[in-house]
């Protein structure tokens, strides 16, 4: 029997795949969980229109993160920190300091917990961090440590 998987069924397939069951299977554990409806037609013209949809919305978060990333590497961002007569900051830059110099400067609201700093940045100068916008979207933008 030919069913529509409703959502992720593990050893089996992911959601909105068409696979072939046991009969037993599909009327005894799929069907009545609700994890995947029989693929007849109407149902055939959903998933296409759900997969239709899918894919708009994914170009238009693609072209909205596409923005934000032009706009985050114009020009790298700029953190302020106190130093000693050394030139080493007191503590360390963290994600939380550049999501907020993010939100002042570029003016985009980007999660702390997206943002990893790709060395420990305890010195003035430029250092890189990464951006995980999920779905396999990253960037890495540049951010500037500047004494206050």
């Amino acid at each position: 029997m030919e069913v529509i998987l409703i959502s992720d069924v593990d050893h089996l397939g992911a959601a909105n795949e068409v696979v072939n069951v046991k009969n037993g299977y599909a009327r005894n554990f799929l069907l009545p969980r609700k994890l995947a409806v029989e693929n007849t037609p109407g149902n055939q013209k959903q998933l296409q229109e759900k997969l239709k949809q899918f894919r708009k919305r994914e170009d238009a978060m693609l072209a909205a993160i596409n923005d934000v990333v032009a706009k985050l590497s114009e020009s790298p961002l700029k953190l302020g920190a106190k130093t000693g007569t050394s030139g080493k900051i007191f503590g360390s830059v963290t994600n939380l300091q550049i999501s907020r110099a993010i939100r002042e400067q570029k003016g985009y609201e980007i999660d702390r917990k997206k943002i990893t700093i790709n060395e420990e940045v305890k010195e003035l100068g430029t250092h890189k961090a990464t951006i995980d916008f999920g779905n396999g979207h990253s960037t890495e933008i540049d951010f500037e440590v500047v004494a206050e």
